[in-house]
């Protein structure tokens, strides 16, 4: 199942995907329903991520395995970055990669751990090129090796190079003479930049080597200008006038225009490069409507969702069921949707919540629901048992149209999480977290990094580097680079003053009780709609204030009041909920719709987001040489604190949490 020899056979035009390892248990099985889907669009290979420093390569590897386990027909290729990493751990992984049919890797460089500005050795492995050439040697031509193209030039995040494109065709052409086979490219939006960049290559480097453009669905305005900024990729002024600042909250209009603009790419790089291009790499986020839609209105795509062997398809017959969907923990149980939905989010009884698989979240790009589809193993995709299949055994194409529109039960299901969770979603999604989900970084260069935060040396200095945050003098933490949303503004004195009392803030949003959706502050979603919010606060807590000071007083008002999660990273963990809870925290009422439910405060992705939260610390530390009073520090802390989430019910109340906190 080589890459290059699929790709060489394979007429047409079609589409490879990529997906990362779910950072939940329940994500992970979902995302596996989720790929049996989307296998029916016969994509030429999947890839799958590692995260930075080999962060995720347990997952990576397992995942990898149940894909080309299941899916025998397609190609699987595994990311595999090499700096900081010892020869022994690459061997490891390109003979688990063997043991499981696996034929193609990704040869990436990935980022220096910091560690390395001190003097450090990079290993064995310096660049990209470097593990090209390793598993040449080792293994032959065994493996087909794919490499990274930048059409913008490659960012290096060490040190903040100006990105050069033609000097980095020069390193392209050195990785494909030791051996690679194929270039996927970093993502991009200017088509321009992308047809300079493959005509450099064909002119300079190959006219055979198989390039697959990198392309990501947009789904919410906010992730659209953050996944171009994490990839340094520059948005054509004429593509960002297509989302005025009326549609940018409503994720279903960004969602409409952003698969118009994809298949417009789509459209111009296989016409202007007269079909040499063919194969279009598609960043799935480990969702699939926007997929669906990009192949189904395609014209270059569209014939990969056609079925003729299936004859017409009766959507209204297929959508027959409208209404019931699985619930969770039951797998025979359905729960009816249609019926009128009163959000009642009673944290004692950990009453879970219909929701439409619309949802909007404004600070995360998140929309998410309560249906979970849990109930179909990877087993079931071998065989087929759990989804109709045509005479190859491979999922029906009618799922893909369901899919697409997201009509009938298998629309739903399939789409209940169609935008991207950030972390506070559901996590039982396959897309649960962070966008950049590589790993625990510090989002800024080691440059920015001390500029920004300087040398902390004190508690002191931590509440000044949180204040600024706040005070918008610095516009990132090392936890978070998006810069602060509207409606802090409205708490910011509290969050302030909790910070001068050693409570380091992290997270947090004010109550509000029935907003317009159009409200400048706390709008979002269509319009004529009302929206709701509960104020919550996450923050680091010195441990001793932790047990003496604050937990006493949160116990005094009961959970109908305030609920917590506490953690540590001794992964140390207590609640004052149930165990498995989670709260609604935002939520809207819209014309011809569902109540929707956009945030949410759980306990597996609070555990989720502790420990990264806590790696942060460490990876903060590593700016620092070993044993100095800033690393010392800074490891200090991350030791002698927890990590604490607060929410208050009483949302018709928007003072009394700061007022409970501050008293």
């Amino acid at each position: 199942m080589s890459i290059k020899r699929l790709y060489d056979e394979k007429a047409g035009t079609s589409i490879s995907l990529e997906f990362f390892p779910p950072k939940t248990e329940s994500g992970r099985t979902n995302l596996l329903e989720r790929i049996g889907r989307m296998s029916a669009l016969e994509p030429t290979f999947i890839t799958v991520t590692w995260g930075a420093g080999g962060t995720t390569a347990d997952k990576t590897l397992e995942l990898a395995a149940v894909i080309a386990k299941a899916h025998p027909h397609i190609a699987v290729c595994m990311h595999l970055t090499c700096t900081n990493m010892e020869p022994h751990i690459i061997d490891a992984a390109l003979e688990r990669c063997k043991e499981n049919g696996i034929r193609n890797i990704l040869a990436l460089r990935g980022d220096p751990p910091l560690e390395l500005n001190h003097g450090d050795a990079y290993g064995y492995f310096r660049h990209a090129i470097d593990l090209v050439r390793y598993i040449k040697q080792r293994h032959g031509d065994y493996f087909c090796i794919g490499v990274a193209g930048y059409p913008e030039g490659h960012y290096n995040v060490m040190d903040e190079d100006e990105q050069d494109p033609v000097r980095d065709l020069e390193y392209l052409k050195m990785k494909i003479d030791a051996g690679a086979q194929f270039v996927i490219t970093q993502l991009f939006y200017d088509v321009e930049k992308f047809l300079d960049f493959e005509k450099m290559f064909r002119d300079q480097v190959s006219q055979e080597v198989a390039v697959f453009p990198g392309l990501m669905p947009i789904n919410s305005f906010m992730l659209f200008n953050r996944a171009a900024k994490l990839s340094h990729a520059e948005i054509p002024k004429h593509i960002l006038d297509r989302f005025p600042e009326e549609i940018q909250l409503d994720d279903d209009l960004v969602k409409q225009v952003g698969v118009q603009v994809l298949i417009e790419i789509i459209d111009q790089i296989y016409e202007r490069t007269e079909g040499r291009i063919r194969c279009f790499h598609l960043y799935t986020l480990n969702l699939e409507k926007a997929i669906a839609q990009i192949v189904s209105q395609s014209p270059i795509l569209g014939h990969l969702i056609e079925d003729k062997s299936e004859g017409d398809i009766n959507l209204e017959q297929e959508g027959a069921n409208d209404g019931l969907v699985p619930k969770p923990g039951n797998d025979n149980a359905p729960i009816d949707t249609d019926r009128d939905v009163i959000l009642v989010d009673d944290i004692n009884d950990n009453m879970d919540l219909d929701s439409d698989v619309r949802k909007r979240r404004r600070r995360s790009s998140v929309r998410s629901a309560d249906v979970l589809m849990n109930r179909t193993t990877v087993d079931k995709y071998q065989t087929g048992s759990s989804l109709d299949t045509n005479d190859n055994n491979m999922p029906s194409k009618k799922f893909l149209i369901s899919i697409s529109k997201g009509s009938g039960t298998l629309g739903r299901d399939a789409t209940w999480d169609e935008f991207p969770n950030g972390r506070f979603g559901d996590s039982r999604s396959p897309a649960y977290g962070e966008i950049d989900g590589y790993g625990p970084t510090l989002k800024v260069s080691n440059k920015k990094a001390y500029e920004l935060w300087g040398q902390p040396l004190s508690i002191k200095d931590l509440k000044d580097i949180f204040i600024k945050y706040l005070e918008g003098s610095i516009d990132a933490l090392p936890w978070y680079d998006q810069g602060l949303s509207p409606e802090t503004a409205l708490i910011q004195e509290e969050l302030i003053m909790l910070n001068l009392r050693g409570y380091l803030t992290l997270a947090s949003q004010p109550a509000t009780n029935a907003s317009r959706s159009s409200d400048k502050i706390f709008g979002w979603g269509p319009r004529q709609g009302v929206v709701y919010q509960k104020a919550f606060v996450e923050m680091f807590v010195y441990k001793p204030q932790w047990e003496n000071v604050l937990k006493p007083k949160l116990d005094h008002y009961g959970r109908r009041v305030v609920s917590y999660y506490v953690g540590d990273a001794a992964k140390h963990f207590d609640t004052n909920l149930d165990l498995g809870s989670s709260n609604v925290v935002t939520w809207g009422v819209f014309p011809n719709s569902q109540i929707i439910q956009t945030t949410r405060i759980e306990e597996e992705s609070f555990k989720a987001w502790r420990d990264e939260a806590f790696s942060i610390w460490s990876e903060w530390a590593k700016l620092f040489p070993r044993n100095t009073p800033t690393n010392s520090f800074l490891k200090q802390i991350h030791s002698d604190y927890c990590l604490v989430s607060i929410v208050h019910h009483e949302f018709i109340e928007p003072d009394e949490l700061w007022e409970i906190l501050l008293d």
